[in-house]
């Protein structure tokens, strides 16, 4: 076996042809490892884990109208779903409304279009918000979408206090990989601290944030990368926090992540381990953290999207199975699997249904839910965990040598270090090096025909007429009095949700509020190097 040859991981670590105790020589596991559910959480951060009740199905979607999302979530709950995980489309989450100049052409079409809190009544109708976990997949303006959830909420009769969910509001990751930025970093991280500060109290149990490699991963980040950048920016969500006044114990329990899942099953299980037992020694040895929650690191995942393919997309299905069992092997909290025909279009209504069976498949139909990390020991899996936890510390020192993830940001360290590895990953697709079956091998003559769902591009004209409406049949002066407290509590140091909650309730739209806002903030504009 000594002269077999050595692999790479995705992360440029070796990959031995085989692996013995020698691999783990020093190795303590009680150090290491510890017990499922307890410090430093490396075998998952519950003690029973799956054995008790599988991980939430959390389908993510939004598409066109609120009218038209909202019947894919009623079929989703129907068909087993969980939990919900809302796409917003492009000027939502730009913070424009959809008669916006810069909107056109694009509502609706990557996620659901809301304008104002009458468009979040119309995608949540008819579900009950006390019995639903909402997942939002929105960032500079989390905090408008997620007022407008609470007020939808208050109309149902549901308190606030019964609300369960998560804002994505990681907009650090914005500046890194994604684009989606509205206001500079130190306002954007002030409004983000807001909301840790708001729903510490007024939504007790909702998640706060959810730090985000996922979009790292997809700009071509490895998964050393992709744990290491995120982990940091986490680190500076903390210290924002923090220096607001806040203790970290009042907070950090609500702070939750999101990751990626390749095919690589091997190390992306070690990723997820190797993510947690790093987490919860930065919690306890930096920040001095007591509650054991605010030291897990819980996580949601979703499917790669960047390695679905185009060609013969049913191939997806098998790549889509093989990430979600990485997932679930790797301890996640909750899974979202995508649909095989996403590289083609939106999925229509069966491939939707398909990418929750393959979930429903993998919690009732195999034994991974019946023992808690059963990779554990495994010395393959011990020692790359070992592994891509050091690449990554590798990394989180680099960005604290410019003196934290916002400084390396505006250094474009993490940017750099992301399409340095996509450019390789680039280089080996076209060498073949890396094999994708479909497109550098195993291709077909001719592409089997596939119709995929389109959306009505008319939808653009509705969404500017609702607007209209609304502008019409509103209280102006309220609108425009609510506006002036925005400006003011952004101007000082009040916590800017209040009188934000008031707009939205006097039915301004998301471009007003994010336009009161840019007033006082400004707009971020990248560096020439970006």
């Amino acid at each position: 076996m000594a002269d077999d040859p050595v692999r790479e991981s995705e992360s440029k670590l070796p990959v031995q042809p085989v692996y013995g105790p020698a691999d783990l020589e020093g190795w303590d596991p009680a150090e290491q490892l510890g017990e499922p559910g307890a410090y430093p959480f490396t075998r998952g951060v519950y003690p029973t884990m799956y054995t008790r009740r599988p991980w939430t199905m959390r389908q993510y979607a939004g598409f066109g109208t609120a009218a038209e999302s909202n019947a894919r979530y009623r079929q989703l709950i129907e068909h087993g779903t969980t939990g919900l995980s809302v796409a917003f489309d492009l000027p939502t989450q730009m913070g424009h409304d959809s008669d916006a100049p810069l909107a056109h052409g694009e509502v609706g079409k990557v996620g659901v279009a809301v304008d104002s809190v009458d468009d979040m009544r119309v995608l949540f109708g008819g579900i009950p918000l006390d019995r639903v976990s909402t997942s939002m997949t929105i960032n500079a303006p989390a905090a408008l979408l997620l007022l407008m959830y609470q007020l939808v909420a208050e109309e149902q009769g549901v308190s606030a206090d019964r609300l369960t969910g998560t804002v994505q509001n990681d907009v650090l990751k914005e500046y890194i990989a994604r684009g989606t930025y509205i206001f500079p970093p130190k306002p954007s991280l002030r409004l983000a601290a807001d909301i840790f500060a708001y729903c510490g109290a007024e939504i007790p149990k909702w998640n706060t944030i959810s730090i985000s490699g996922y979009h790292m991963a997809e700009a071509g980040a490895s998964p050393a990368q992709e744990i290491a950048f995120t982990l940091a920016n986490g680190i500076e969500y903390v210290r924002t926090a923090v220096a607001a006044g806040m203790h970290v114990d009042d907070f950090a329990p609500r702070l939750s992540f999101f990751f990626v899942a390749r095919t690589t099953i091997l190390e992306e299980v070690a990723k997820f381990r190797a993510a947690r037992r790093i987490w919860a020694r930065v919690m306890r040895e930096e920040f001095g953290a007591r509650n054991p929650r605010s030291l897990m690191l819980r996580f949601h995942t979703q499917t790669a999207g960047v390695q679905l393919t185009a060609q013969q997309p049913e191939v997806n299905l098998v790549r889509v199975a093989v990430q979600a069992l990485a997932a679930v092997l790797g301890g996640t909290q909750s899974l979202h699997t995508n649909s095989f025909d996403e590289a083609i279009a939106l999925p229509t209504d069966k491939s939707a249904r398909l990418a929750l069976r393959t979930q429903q498949v993998l919690a009732y139909e195999t034994d991974v839910t019946a023992t808690v990390d059963p990779f554990a020991g495994s010395y393959a899996v011990e020692r790359l965990t070992d592994d891509v936890e050091a690449a990554a510390r590798d990394l989180m020192r680099r960005v604290e040598e410019f003196g934290g993830a916002v400084e390396a940001i505006e250094r474009g360290f993490q940017k750099e270090e992301i399409e340095r590895n996509a450019y390789r990953i680039a280089q080996e697709t076209d060498a073949g090096e890396r094999v994708v079956v479909g497109v550098n091998r195993f291709r077909l003559d001719e592409e089997e025909p596939y119709e995929p769902l389109r959306v009505d591009p008319a939808i653009e004209a509705r969404q500017a007429e609702r607007l209209a409406k609304l502008r019409a049949e509103r209280d102006r002066a309220a609108v425009t009095s609510a506006l002036a407290a925005l400006r003011r509590a952004a101007e000082g140091s009040d916590n800017v949700l209040y009188p934000m909650k008031e707009a939205l309730r006097a039915r301004a739209t998301v471009g007003e509020v994010c336009g009161a806002l840019r007033e006082m903030w400004g707009a971020y504009e990248p560096s020439e190097r970006f």
